[in-house]
């Protein structure tokens, strides 16, 4: 689709200018090859000054394009090609379809360009869909597919745009560019018709981009405008999806808004897209997800369009490739989430304004009010002079003023006759009778006056009074009037023109969690290099190339660095893995020796807040200093080591056990505890740990409708590593998962917490094939699938679901023959046992019921095994059972000191 705001030919650059000569100034310059020199002998050695027809040629070029082509006026919401196709389309107009050729060959007469931008700028107004009746192939905004060649497409005006665009009596018109016609110079327009349609334009040194907006919420809030109430207004795309509107700014400068296509996991290894952002279609969004599969971004098997009427891709995923991680992928890696940076930029009083959306919709309604009242005016003004001159007539004929015209042979003496015939009923008219009135009666066919019928002329008559008492309520009561005619607009258009775009904060997505890791990264410890290419060293893990990776030295030192193909990063290596920079559960437990001959220290510490590329000294920064002892523990594991020294002097004990639970988790600065100051012969393991860490709290964030561990929405509850949550969806769905991050929710979901395996699932629900109501008690057996629980009937729906240990449910039953039967309490616990999650269920009845309600549970007091562990609520990502500031001293007998700092 070309922008109707291509490149002005030569040709049509003709048109622009009124004056091609120079000024007297630009005159004197002198011209030397193809520039303007002011008056110097050597040019060489000059400023170049742009004068004479260069600059005022570009200003009158730049006033042109920003004026007359690229950015809507705020009266009507067009663009003056927009204008006038719909000026053309009204004078063609006939009730049937035209031609588009047709159309734009008419249009010609007022736009002095070439029909290609024409046609194209019609496109777009039909695609709209608006204002215009269409009928043929007009392309397709889903697909991006162009539409047919012109001659082969119709159109023709709305309803909505023949009531909303055109009033001729109010309407301010200009001659056209040759002046041989009369177009409009706004169409008045008594509708927010800018901000329903969008706007998007590039002119010189400066752009507009106003975004579409939802029909009936312009209505409302039009409505509320002009009530004096407060009002949002925030943007829907015709390609639907999911928008983040947080940042909108009333659609003025340096506002953002992101939008998301609407992805779906139809099964574990199947991704369907069924709503596009704004700004794309299905061929650039399926181009850009090869691309991210290309560049190895993200991991698919196929891709398939199944596009039609409504947006269908489907996503194949490879086996053991994560539906959730992929969608977060697919919007962080394509064009599945695009951002929209608004630009509220519109023509007043022929000069640009930048105003917000909010702005532009009340001086849209302002003038909507105006133009009603105009309307109103005129319309009272034509009824005026109709009951002015039907009044007059009734006279003249009843009077029998005619009669005496024989005796009159001129015009003048006839209207001096019949102004003093008409002189004792002045009084009775709403104004002055006129010449122009007389000539009027004396044109009145003889037969007309025979057949004048007196009752029937004061029937007509208070007809007219009664419409012009109507004419002057409403105008006395214009708002009211202009909110019933907004209401009506509503009432009569409507219905379909829902909110098709979903407002959601999103999260934000951090590309280094969800990035397909398909590259190998390696290590060469001795040497001291890291990288991708070093495909002959140890193998460290996979990663990608937006990864960052940590490394520690033997000699204490510690980098974060960016992925590369091969990097040097000092001797000795001792450690190596991605690094994850929120990651606060990573613990790393160190020994290490302070200086050559120092004391020896341990440590417990996390990393996080690094500059990349900077070396951190773990150590004292002691020359010599060195590492004994490190490991790396991605649940804050605490092993227990032996502690092994030289054979020095008079020490007797040279063995002890040391337990890195008993040291408090620090900064990585810290110094830590002293282990001995002894020179140490080796360290062993002796027993792995398990976390020290206490259990992870998880919440959900219902706005953005994901998990979090930030304290954002509901807690959840604190989870160990073997935790799962129990999710179930209102078409009868269940499953268990463990609580991840980057976990995807369904729209349909009614039930999200910790899964106890102990506690059963109660449901009331209804049987499509046997059509009637059951009860079902059940644990949830099989924590790896997907289970559905109710019968996988077309018409089975489920009721209620419960996962309180004594739910309770009151029945309403519907009217059946006049007959209203009394609600029923139902305590499910004792209605049914617990059985498995295929059984039927108990039948609840076979009456037809009219809902089904849950109510308060029954108390109940759970009981805890013998061998159960009892928690502690405890903050999270801290050791539980640590001593701070712990020191270990070694006398000289071989003595073990504890002391506390």
């Amino acid at each position: 689709m070309k922008d109707e705001n291509e490149n002005i030919t030569p040709e049509e650059n003709d048109n622009i200018q009124n004056d091609n000569s120079f000024d007297e100034a630009s005159q004197e310059n002198q011209f030397e090859g193809n520039h303007f020199y002011e008056n110097n002998e050597n040019p060489e050695d000059t400023i170049t000054k742009v004068t004479g027809m260069y600059k005022d040629w570009f200003l009158d070029y730049a006033s042109y394009v920003i004026l007359e082509r690229a950015v809507p006026a705020i009266e009507d919401g067009f663009k003056p090609v927009q204008r006038r196709i719909m000026h053309s389309m009204k004078e063609l107009d006939d009730g049937r379809y035209n031609k588009v050729a047709n159309i734009v060959g008419h249009t010609m007469q007022y736009h002095p360009h070439g029909d290609a931008s024409i046609g194209d700028a019609m496109v777009q107004i039909g695609q709209k869909e608006l204002l215009i009746d269409m009928q043929g192939n007009w392309g397709n905004i889903l697909t991006g597919d162009g539409a047919a060649a012109s001659r082969y497409i119709e159109a023709r005006i709305s309803k909505l745009g023949h009531d909303i665009l055109y009033s001729p009596k109010v309407t301010q018109w200009q001659l056209s560019y040759d002046g041989r016609r009369n177009e409009p110079i706004n169409l008045p327009v008594k509708f927010p018709l800018l901000l329903a349609q969008g706007a998007e334009g590039i002119a010189v040194g400066l752009s507009t981009k106003v975004l579409p907006h939802n029909f009936n919420e312009l209505i409302d809030n039009s409505i509320k405008i002009l009530k004096g109430k407060p009002f949002t207004l925030y943007p829907d795309f015709p390609t639907a999806g999911i928008a983040d509107v947080s940042n909108y700014n009333d659609g003025m400068r340096g506002g953002r808004v992101r939008v998301r296509a609407k992805i779906s996991q139809l099964d574990k290894q199947t991704l369907v897209i069924t709503q596009i952002p704004f700004s794309t279609n299905t061929t650039s969004l399926i181009d850009s997800v090869l691309k991210a599969n290309e560049k190895g971004k993200i991991k698919i098997k196929k891709i398939e369009d199944n596009t039609a009427a409504e947006v269908e891709i489907v996503i194949h995923l490879p086996p053991g490739v994560s539906p959730d991680k992929t969608i977060d992928a697919l919007y962080a890696f394509t064009a599945c989430e695009t951002s929209i940076a608004p630009l509220g930029c519109v023509i007043q009083d022929n000069k640009p304004l930048f105003i917000g959306v909010s702005e532009m919709l009340k001086i849209s309604t302002n003038r909507t009010v105006d133009l009603l009242k105009k309307e109103l005016e005129i319309q009272l003004d034509e009824l005026e002079n109709k009951w002015h001159f039907s009044t007059l007539e009734k006279i003249f004929i009843r009077e029998e003023m005619y009669i005496d015209f024989k005796l009159y042979d001129n015009k003048e003496s006839l209207f001096d006759y019949l102004y003093q015939r008409f002189e004792p009923f002045k009084k009775d008219f709403i104004r002055e009778i006129n010449d122009d009135d007389l000539q009027k009666l004396t044109q009145i066919p003889m037969i007309r006056i025979t057949r004048f019928d007196s009752f029937k002329a004061d029937e007509g008559i208070a007809k007219l009074e009664a419409e012009m008492e109507q004419v002057k309520h409403h105008l006395a009561n214009i708002i009211d009037f202009a909110i019933n005619y907004f209401q009506t607009l509503k009432d009569k258009y409507g219905k379909g023109k829902e909110r098709q775009t979903e407002l959601r904060n999103f999260d934000t997505i951090e590309a280094t969690k969800v990035v397909l890791r398909n590259t190998k990264l390696y290590v060469n410890k001795e040497e001291g290099f890291i990288g991708t290419g070093l495909k002959r060293d140890e193998y460290v893990a996979d990663c990608s190339d937006i990864d960052d990776v940590i490394i520690f030295l033997r000699d204490g030192k510690m980098v974060i660095t960016k992925v590369d193909e091969k990097k040097f990063i000092g001797k000795d290596i001792i450690h190596v893995a991605v690094f994850d920079r929120n990651d606060k559960r990573t613990i790393y437990n160190m020994i290490y020796r302070d200086g050559k001959n120092g004391s020896s220290f341990v440590k417990r510490f996390n990393v996080s807040g690094v500059t990349r590329d900077k070396e951190y000294d773990l150590t004292q920064e002691k020359a010599g200093s060195q590492v004994l002892y490190f490991t790396a523990n991605p649940n804050g594991e605490a092993e227990t080591v032996t502690i092994l020294l030289r054979q020095i002097g008079s020490v007797k004990k040279l063995k002890w056990d040391l337990d890195f639970a008993e040291i408090a988790i620090k900064g990585r600065a810290s110094k830590g505890n002293t282990v001995t100051k002894y020179p140490i012969k080796k360290i062993e393991l002796k027993e792995k740990g398990i976390s020290t860490l206490r259990p992870r709290k998880i919440w959900f964030d219902e706005t953005v409708q994901r998990l979090n561990v930030d304290g954002r929405g509901e807690l959840l509850g604190e989870f160990k590593p073997n935790d799962r949550l129990l999710i179930i969806n209102q078409s009868g769905k269940l499953k268990t998962i463990i609580p991840e991050l980057t976990t995807h929710f369904d729209d349909d979901m009614i039930v999200l917490e910790k899964w106890n395996p102990k506690k059963p699932v109660s449901c009331i629900y209804y049987d499509g094939d046997k059509e009637r109501y059951f009860v079902k008690r059940f644990l949830v057996e099989n924590e790896n699938k997907e289970e559905i629980f109710i019968s996988e009937h077309e018409k089975s729906q489920l009721e209620i679901v419960s996962t309180d240990w004594r739910p309770v449910a009151e029945v309403v039953f519907a009217k059946s023959k006049g007959i209203q039967k009394e609600n029923q309490i139902i305590d499910l616990e004792q209605f049914i046992s617990i059985k498995g999650i295929k059984a039927l269920g108990n039948q609840l009845t076979t009456d037809k019921l009219k809902q089904v309600n849950l109510l308060d549970p029954l108390p109940y007091e759970e009981i805890l095994d013998n061998d159960a562990e009892v928690e502690i609520n405890t903050e999270s990502d801290e050791p539980s059972n640590s001593i701070q500031n712990f020191n270990i001293q070694l006398d000289d007998d071989g003595q073990i000191t504890l002391s506390l700092d």
